[in-house]
């Protein structure tokens, strides 16, 4: 979708899009950090990419966020189950109830959502190790979001909705800022200055505001 790539550009992120299968471990400590984007069908069919993340979620500390098909990846490779939804979740008026407080989110909230998906992850208890329920259907009670403890060490999340939904809702659209916040983190940490919110944003040419020109 057009707009993650406008939603993290906008906010100064520098993306480079890979295939759906590729090893990011090959180049991963390129990059601040990894987001997993959705993508249509069965996420059991993407098995190879959950275990090249399952890698990666073991052995590289930086920041992972997914949604929707990204989101079931991340459950996969944490060693949740996938479904088929009966009816599935669609519209742009979906609530969902976040468990668990993370960035902009509050524990105890409901958000309207953005959602578009037939398949959703297992909900289970206990959940794996290391990992918790992020938010829940106030409908259904599906899983809409899954992160690691704090305890894990690790700077991980998954929501099935679109928080940048290009026609709205936007109650959750703050997650992207709080993904890249983390990435520019990990930044400092390492010594580097992370780049200017603003001045790094201007990649864009595709959305780029005509400029008047001075009539003669």
């Amino acid at each position: 979708k057009a707009n993650i790539l406008r939603s993290l550009v906008r906010r100064g992120a520098a993306v480079t899009v890979l295939p759906w299968n590729y090893d990011f471990n090959k180049v991963r400590d390129q990059y601040d950090g990894l987001f997993l984007s959705n993508g249509p069908g069965d996420p059991n069919h993407c098995m190879e990419a959950a275990l090249h993340l399952r890698r990666t979620l073991a052995e590289w500390e930086r920041p992972v966020f997914g949604i929707c098909m990204g989101h079931q990846v991340i459950g996969l490779a944490a060693g949740l189950a996938a479904y088929r939804m009966t009816f599935g979740n669609r519209g742009h008026n979906q609530p969902v109830l976040a468990l668990a407080s993370a960035g902009s989110i509050r524990a105890g909230r409901v958000y309207v959502t953005s959602q578009n998906h037939q398949y959703a992850l297992k909900l289970q208890d206990p959940f794996p190790a290391g990992w918790e329920p992020f938010f829940i259907n106030c409908n259904d009670s599906s899983v809409e979001g899954i992160k690691s403890t704090a305890e894990s060490g690790r700077k991980v999340w998954g929501v099935q909705f679109h928080p940048e939904s290009a026609g709205g809702p936007l109650d959750t659209i703050e997650m992207v800022a709080d993904f890249l916040a983390e990435c520019r983190a990990v930044k400092l940490q390492a010594g580097v200055p992370a780049r200017d919110v603003m001045g790094a944003a201007r990649v864009e040419p595709a959305f780029a505001q005509p400029q008047p020109q001075p009539i003669a």
